[in-house]
């Protein structure tokens, strides 16, 4: 038998949010922003997609980058606050989704990661 990680019980609970930024380069620095502030254990930075979606009176079809948070539930408003002082958007994205299993260890390392202290 391989050797056993021990984990300690996850308390907190995890979410992943999405923020769509204008390009990687401002998407790099929000995301290097909020894992330093520990409101993110890791921002994954998506290749450009493309969006289609309504904005005042218009459907737009924008090329963007998209970034998925991992953060919990506990640090959600100090990370939408995070990324409303630093995001160039007026109405930027931000969707928090509910993680609703994972790989202990990870979801471990994403409470610590996140704590405040």
């Amino acid at each position: 038998m391989g050797p056993v990680a021990i984990f300690r019980r996850v308390t907190a609970e995890p979410i992943v949010v999405y923020c769509t930024c204008p390009d990687a380069g401002t998407a790099h620095r929000l995301a290097r922003g909020l894992v330093e502030a520990r409101v993110a254990a890791c921002v994954s930075v998506t290749p450009p997609l493309t969006s289609v979606y309504r904005w005042q009176g218009r459907t737009e079809v924008t090329e963007e980058v998209l970034m998925l948070i991992k953060t919990t539930r506990e640090r959600y408003a100090a990370l939408e606050e995070a990324i409303l002082a630093a995001h160039p958007y007026e109405l930027p994205e931000i969707i928090a989704l509910p993680v609703t299993a994972g790989l202990h260890g990870y979801l471990d390392w994403v409470e610590q990661c996140t704590s405040a202290s």
